[in-house]
C-alpha cells in the first residue's frame, strides 16, 4: 500500500516559488497597485523581471524575509526598539547658577 506524500510535487513547488504581482499582493494582503508603486519607488519587497516578456515576479522566500525585516524594524514587534525599554536620559543643566 502506497502512502500519499504530503510534500508538493516539483512542478507545484516551482510554480509556487515565484509569484506574479497579483499573487504576491494576495500573499501579502496588499493591492497590486501598492506593489507597483513600491517597485517604482524602489521600496517594498525585492522583485525582478522574468522571461522574454519581462513579467515582474517575486520569490516567496524574499517576501517572507521582507516581512520578517518589517517586523524587526517595528518597535511594537521588537522590544529592543521600544522607547519604553530605554532608561530616560539625565537632562544637562543649560544654565549654571553662580
Amino acid at each position: 500500500m502506497r502512502v500519499p506524500s504530503t510534500a508538493p510535487s516539483s512542478s507545484v513547488a516551482v510554480r509556487t516559488a515565484f509569484l506574479t504581482v497579483k499573487d504576491a499582493a494576495d500573499y501579502l494582503g496588499l493591492s497590486p497597485h501598492t506593489l507597483y508603486v513600491w517597485r517604482h519607488r524602489r521600496q517594498g519587497p525585492p522583485s525582478f523581471r522574468m522571461g522574454p516578456r519581462g513579467r515582474v515576479m517575486y520569490r516567496v522566500e524574499a517576501l517572507d524575509a521582507w516581512v520578517r525585516e518589517q517586523e524587526q524594524a517595528d518597535s511594537r514587534s521588537n522590544p529592543a526598539l521600544s522607547p519604553l525599554s530605554v532608561r530616560p536620559q539625565e537632562r544637562s543643566a543649560r544654565f549654571v547658577s553662580a
